[in-house]
C-alpha cells in the first residue's frame, strides 16, 4: 500500500519515529540501529515502509534503504519470525552482515538479535541461503565481469573462505573479509587470502 513516506520528522521515540506528511503524523517502527540517523526534529526524511496487517493490527515499519526493506520482507517469510523479530535482526546486523552470516552459516551472529534463539537462527540460514547472494553484499563487483570470470572467482573466494575458517575465523568474518577485497580476474587463492588477512588486521 505504501512504498515510502517523505515528510518531516516530528518525534523520535523508543524504536519509533513520527513522520508528518500533509498534516498527518505516521507512527513508524524502525530498527534501533537507525536512531542515530535521525539527528534533529524538523529534518526532511524519506523512509521506505512496510505495512503489517494482522488480526486487526496495522503497523508501519520503516527503513533507510530499499535493500533494508527487502531484507526485512525476506525475514518475515521465515517461519517463526514476525515483524518484531525481523526488526531485531536488522538492529544487530546490516543487510550485508546478514548475507555474510547466512552464506557463512554463522548462526551465532544471527542469534545475537534479541528474541532470536539458536534454532530460529538456524532456520533463517536454512530458509534464506538460496535467496541471498554474496554478489549483493559485494556491491555488484561480480556484475562487472563475464559469467566465466565470475564462476572462476567464486571458486577462488570459496577456497579462501575455507582457508580463513581453518585459521580460526568464523565463516561470516571470513566472507566479510573476502568481500572487502577488490577481486579481479586471475587472482589466486593465496593472493585473495593475503589481501583478506591484511584487511582483517586494519
Amino acid at each position: 500500500m505504501y512504498s515510502y513516506l517523505k515528510g518531516e520528522l516530528v518525534e523520535v521515540l523508543d524504536g519509533t519515529i513520527v513522520v508528518e506528511v500533509n498534516n498527518i503524523g505516521y507512527n513508524v517502527h524502525i530498527p534501533a540501529s537507525m536512531v542515530d540517523y535521525f539527528t534533529g526534529i524538523g529534518q526532511a526524511v524519506k523512509i521506505y515502509t512496510y505495512l503489517y496487517v494482522k488480526e486487526g493490527i496495522m503497523e508501519l515499519y520503516g527503513f533507510r534503504t530499499r535493500d533494508d526493506l527487502n531484507i526485512f520482507k525476506l525475514l518475515l517469510g521465515v517461519s517463526g519470525i514476525g515483524p518484531k523479530g525481523a526488526l531485531a535482526v536488522l538492529t544487530v546486523l546490516t543487510p550485508d552482515d546478514l548475507r555474510f552470516a547466512v552464506l557463512g552459516e554463522d548462526a551465532k551472529a544471527i542469534a545475537k538479535a534479541p528474541g532470536i534463539g539458536a534454532k530460529t537462527a538456524q532456520r533463517v540460514i536454512l530458509e534464506l541461503k538460496d535467496k541471498l547472494k554474496l554478489e549483493d553484499a559485494l556491491e555488484g563487483k561480480a556484475s562487472d565481469m563475464d559469467i566465466g570470470q565470475g564462476d572462476s572467482l567464486s571458486g577462488v573466494k570459496s577456497e579462501a573462505v575455507q582457508a580463513l575458517v581453518a585459521l580460526g575465523y568464523s565463516s561470516s568474518e571470513a566472507w566479510k573479509a573476502i568481500g572487502s577485497v577488490e577481486l579481479t580476474p586471475g587472482l589466486t587463492v593465496e593472493e585473495v587470502l593475503k589481501a583478506s588477512l591484511k584487511q582483517m588486521a586494519i
